[in-house]
């Protein structure tokens, strides 16, 4: 794949490291100099100091052949130009970081496929570490999120069935004993004091199903 990633902060970084590993043919557009020749020390990439926004510097990084163009900027009027210009030049698959979400409107309407900021998510996903110790995120899959879950001694739903946990926008994907027995759950399974639920939840409901599991699965004093 040929892809153009615009900017050389954190994320952009990450992204040139990624795509290198993966063999991809890989061209970075930054305004920082110093960024561009830091890039050149560590991948076999083109770096191109410039502005993403003006359309010869995007002809000048192969825009007219490029399979991808991602935007990762933290100023969110360059990725949107840069990823406007991507369109207009037919690149296939545009993608880009959303740093202020009253923007997301703006990119969706160029039919941008979006990440909202990153700082926000980092920032809940934290949280949610910090209130729910024991969950262990297994995976970060398109629309949605695999993660594990203890029932905790105490918790009012050991002993029901599984039957009479509320669901809503999750569905459960196994279930692990503290012997190591895994279980594939029906409805007809009793909840025991120590088993691991892995569970699958949409993206936009990964709030709502923590907060819903934690009802259940912790102790009410918790």
């Amino acid at each position: 794949m040929y892809i153009i990633i615009v900017g050389l902060g954190g994320i952009g970084r990450s992204l040139v490291a990624q795509a290198v590993e993966h063999s991809n043919n890989v061209v970075v557009i930054d305004q920082n100099e110093a960024r561009c020749s830091e890039i050149l020390e560590h991948h076999d990439v083109l770096a191109i100091t410039g502005n993403a926004t003006d359309r010869s510097v995007l002809e000048e990084a192969g825009i007219d052949r490029a399979d991808a163009l991602v935007a990762t900027t933290g100023d969110d009027a360059v990725n949107l130009m840069a990823c406007w210009l991507a369109k207009r030049f037919r690149v296939p698959r545009v993608v880009a970081i959303v740093n202020q979400s009253a923007h997301s409107d703006f990119f969706k309407e160029v039919g941008v496929n979006i990440s909202e900021n990153p700082d926000e998510l980092v920032a809940s996903r934290l949280y949610y570490r910090a209130e729910n110790p024991q969950l262990q995120q297994l995976a970060q899959i398109p629309g949605g999120t695999i993660f594990e879950i203890v029932a905790e001694k105490g918790a009012p739903i050991i002993g029901h069935e599984i039957r009479e946990l509320k669901v809503k926008d999750f569905v459960f994907i196994a279930i692990r004993r503290a012997d190591g027995e895994l279980i594939i759950p029906s409805g007809a399974v009793s909840i025991r004091e120590g088993d691991i639920f892995t569970v699958f939840t949409k993206k936009e409901a990964e709030e709502d199903c923590l907060r819903l599991l934690n009802k259940q699965l912790k102790p009410s004093s918790a």
